[in-house]
């Protein structure tokens, strides 16, 4: 599946691009981030748990930076594995300087197989959505902070987790019998 968008933020090319390519400030932007070890310049390793259904999917995700022309260009591949799931996405983004700041164009092909994947787009599609969502509300709090060194828990941007899925102990909060 491809995901793809423009994102405007109020920050010079130069701060995104200091948050976008570099490992350890991305690790704070992305939900469910349990753990993070970069492994050398161009490659970094993160544990996350992504929410599905009732329950969540822990899964170890390897980095590798592709392509980086900057402060222009990045692009990176991630392949992750998950009890039920394997993953593969390539990701880059295109960052030019408007008179606001900084409009960012980015793309993700993200393939997805074994029985997670097997329950196809209509489900997976709002769970990559959310996490995409979640990942540009943390940047731009990030980048328009200028350097305020925050994670994303510390800016109010929570990971998504399967305790955001487990239903209300007192139930619906409306009547689900028929009123007519």
């Amino acid at each position: 599946m491809i995901v793809s968008g423009t994102k405007e933020l109020a920050a010079p090319r130069e701060t995104v691009w200091g948050v976008i390519s570099e490992p350890s400030e991305m690790a704070k932007l992305m939900p469910g981030v349990e753990s993070f070890e970069v492994t050398d310049d161009t490659h970094w390793t993160a544990k996350v748990k992504v929410p599905l259904g009732l329950g969540g999917l822990k899964m170890t995700m390897n980095f590798e930076q592709l392509e980086e022309r900057p402060p222009e260009f990045a692009s990176m591949r991630a392949k992750g594995q998950g009890v039920g799931a394997l993953m593969d996405m390539t990701t880059s983004f295109t960052l030019s300087e408007t008179e606001g700041g900084t409009s960012m164009a980015w793309e993700a092909d993200v393939k997805i197989a074994g029985p997670v994947g097997a329950m196809g787009q209509r489900v997976l599609q709002p769970i990559v959505n959310q996490q995409v969502s979640e990942v540009l509300a943390a940047l731009e709090k990030r980048v328009e902070s200028a350097g305020g060194g925050e994670t994303g828990a510390e800016q109010g941007i929570h990971p998504a987790s399967p305790e955001a899925y487990e239903p209300d102990a007192q139930g619906p909060t409306h009547s689900t019998t028929d009123q007519s």
